[in-house]
């Protein structure tokens, strides 16, 4: 459990959490001392929030809002007191959306340890779960960053076309309180890459999808998440997109001048100056342990101006990767001669980003 911040009435406290890779909304009566959860919708996964209506804290009413995978937000008054609520915005999506369309599931995965990696799933109730849908199975797992289960038109673009969208809330978040950052950084990084991993079978294994029907998503971090999982499980993923990718960080790592490089020695170790970090982070360094082998269709992004993740490290690994990989599966480099870290700026170019991601997607998964 990591504890959020806290809100105060005259007479109540408000108070946030994150759980179990769920974010909660908590009350506290002073005059009582009583606390308990705010519920204010039937859906189990959620991402909510509140905010106060007034500067006056001597009321009853709040407003809160949530989101959910499958529901745009929505946000209502809500009274401490009586727990009424009232729905005052909701965000409309101008194609036309219907919630009730799209399942939304929590699952528990077992990963190597014993640990229990939850995932989110979204898809069509149209979709069958025999194994024979494809999977876009996201991922993280690093700096504390959570992935929250949010609303997002754009996949619907994918979930609409049979595809499932799984998030790994993986080692290297904060989903499951600061134990779960420290079990996902420095020595213990290779725990985010198992999870990953363990996440994929699982998801086969319960028939969600099949061998050669799962893709691997992240970018960033997200990005030396994906490209070291599919160096250590190649077989098990058909296709694998890769955002900005941090995939030579043993180099980067090692070059104290980069502005970044000092910030990331208390996530990944010290290279230069620690003989055992630099042993590890060498043993799971996308670059350095490209092998001969089959790797899956293969899709790397970068930017010419990125200065979080220089553009020289995807270009040198997709260079290694061509030399060494033993298949005819697709590999492909994009990169934008005029954009940073995120997407081209602008509302249009950034929906074509995606779109040429999710196109990659369907390309590989037969859909076009």
């Amino acid at each position: 459990v990591l504890v959020g911040g806290l809100s105060f009435l005259n007479d109540w406290i408000i108070r946030t959490e994150m759980s179990d890779a769920l974010q909660k909304v908590f009350v506290r009566n002073i005059k009582t001392n009583f606390e308990e959860e705010i519920i204010f919708t039937d859906e189990k996964v959620v991402s909510p929030g509140i905010s106060f209506m007034q500067k006056d804290k001597n009321t009853n009413i709040i407003r809160i809002g949530y989101e959910s995978p499958k529901t745009p937000s929505r946000t209502y008054e809500y009274n401490l007191k009586t727990k009424e609520k009232k729905l005052v915005k909701e965000q409309e999506v101008p194609s036309g959306h219907n919630r009730d369309d799209y399942i939304v599931e929590r699952l528990k995965c077992p990963s190597h340890d014993g640990k229990n990696i939850p995932i989110t799933i979204t898809y069509h109730k149209k979709t069958k779960l025999d194994g024979s849908a494809h999977v876009l199975l996201y991922g993280y797992g690093s700096y504390g960053s959570s992935m929250a289960p949010t609303f997002s038109t754009s996949r619907l673009s994918l979930i609409d076309r049979n595809i499932i969208w799984a998030t790994c809330h993986i080692r290297g978040g904060l989903e499951r309180g600061m134990a779960w950052w420290r079990e996902g950084k420095m020595l213990n990084k290779k725990n985010t890459f198992s999870d990953f991993i363990n996440c994929g079978k699982f998801l086969i294994e319960k028939k969600y999808t099949s061998k050669n029907k799962l893709i691997a998503f992240g970018g960033s971090a997200g990005g030396l998440l994906v490209s070291n999982v599919i160096n250590q499980a190649p077989e098990i993923f058909l296709g694998a997109i890769m955002a900005v990718p941090f995939v030579d960080n043993l180099t980067t790592n090692m070059d104290h001048t980069l502005p970044l490089t000092p910030g990331e020695l208390l996530e990944f170790g010290d290279a230069k100056n620690n003989k055992e970090h630099f042993e590890y982070i060498r043993s799971y360094a996308p670059y350095d342990n490209i092998e001969k082998k089959n790797y899956p269709h293969i899709l790397i992004t970068t930017s010419l101006s990125d200065s979080r993740v220089l553009f020289d490290e995807p270009t040198k690994y997709c260079a290694k990767l061509r030399d060494y990989k033993t298949d005819d599966n697709l590999l492909l480099l994009k990169c934008e001669m005029d954009a940073g870290h995120g997407s081209r700026t602008g509302r249009k170019n950034i929906i074509e980003d995606i779109a040429f991601d999710y196109a990659f997607a369907l390309k590989i998964a037969k859909k076009i």
